[in-house]
């Protein structure tokens, strides 16, 4: 089966950097639909970022100029490089693909949590200020 393994959480302080990796393993991430979502108490699901079939990458307004969604796909791996964190950039990140129903396109921007069926664990980030 399809599994998705987040790493790459920590606590860090305002300013610094984080990058999370996501490996995906029994699914080829190659033209996946593939995204990151974070939640943090009190607060709704966030779709931060997606990338799509050819690659194009979206940001949400909340990380854009901050994050960077790419792939390794030699490593088939998603990654979100994330720099000048702050402290409402803490939550639990999570990556997820939309495996099933196939369809030719993906979901579009901002991902949302129905449209995405296979989830990893999740990756604490804590930022302190």
């Amino acid at each position: 089966q399809v599994q998705l393994v987040e790493s790459g959480g920590g606590s860090v302080q305002s300013g610094g950097s984080l990058r999370l990796s996501c490996a995906a393993s029994a699914y080829d991430i190659r033209g996946a639909c593939m995204a990151w979502f974070r939640r943090n108490p009190g607060k709704s699901t966030e779709g931060v970022a997606s990338i799509d079939r050819s690659g194009t990458a979206s940001l949400a307004d909340s990380v854009k100029g901050r994050s960077t969604i790419s792939q390794d796909i030699a490593k088939n791996t998603l990654y979100l490089q994330m720099n000048s964190l702050k402290s409402e950039d803490t939550a639990i990140y999570y990556c997820a693909v939309k495996a099933s129903p196939y369809q030719a396109w993906c979901p579009r921007f901002p991902p949302e949590e129905g449209d995405y069926d296979v989830w990893g664990q999740g990756t604490q980030v804590t930022v302190s200020s």
